[in-house]
């Protein structure tokens, strides 16, 4: 099978499982967001919602969250992975948006990486989730799963990202940032894939077929 029928087919396949997906990352406002996604590295998503659910109905702005001391904040999130520079990080980034963006996230990757914590995929998937913008966060599992079925061959995400950016165009990115992320959490997952029941089972490479 061609690589773009098998691009066709995942496409396909996702859009139709996931038509509706978004972020599974709980928030009130995109400041939250950012937040919430400055948490998850090297956490999960359930992790960090456990954390937050209660603590963003009272803090909401960069404002309320810098009334609080570094350390505060360091034993609120202490059950994340990292959360002494987090800490720090989320401090630091409160006080410049304040100073510098009127309390707003600002909307390019340029200004976004110039927050303490904040990465190109940290921005990436920021603005992929709240302007839909063209970008496809791929971190281990979402290279797993494009090299799984058969869409790329590449060694490492870095890798895999870049080829996306040639292979996908822009709307599909945008699409596929949420969808691709709940087809690797809920059905193409690392160990004993649901590939009995997936709809593109024919058309993926992958040489482990779960079919148990």
């Amino acid at each position: 099978m061609k690589r773009q029928e098998r691009i066709d087919a995942l496409k396909t396949a996702v859009f139709e499982m996931y038509p509706d997906a978004k972020t599974e990352l709980e928030h009130h406002n995109e400041f939250q967001l950012l937040i919430a996604i400055l948490m998850s590295a090297q956490a999960t998503d359930k992790q960090v919602n456990i954390i937050n659910r209660n603590f963003f109905e009272h803090f909401k702005t960069p404002e309320d969250w810098v009334k609080l001391w570094v350390e505060e904040i360091t034993e609120f999130i202490s059950s994340v992975s990292f959360f002494n520079n987090k800490a720090k990080n989320i401090f630091k980034t409160c006080e410049i948006l304040i100073a510098e963006h009127n309390s707003i996230p600002p909307e390019t990757i340029k200004e976004l990486t110039a927050l303490p914590g904040v990465g190109i995929k940290t921005a990436k998937v920021f603005l992929s989730v709240t302007k839909w913008a063209p970008y496809l966060w791929v971190d281990t599992h979402v290279h797993r799963v494009l090299n799984r079925v058969g869409v790329v061959k590449t060694a490492n995400p870095w890798e895999t990202d870049k080829k996306a950016e040639k292979i996908f165009n822009n709307e599909d990115l945008a699409k596929l940032h949420n969808t691709l992320i709940l087809f690797w959490r809920y059905h193409c997952v690392a160990r004993s894939p649901k590939c009995k029941t997936c709809p593109i089972l024919n058309s993926c490479s992958y040489k482990e077929k779960n079919l148990d």
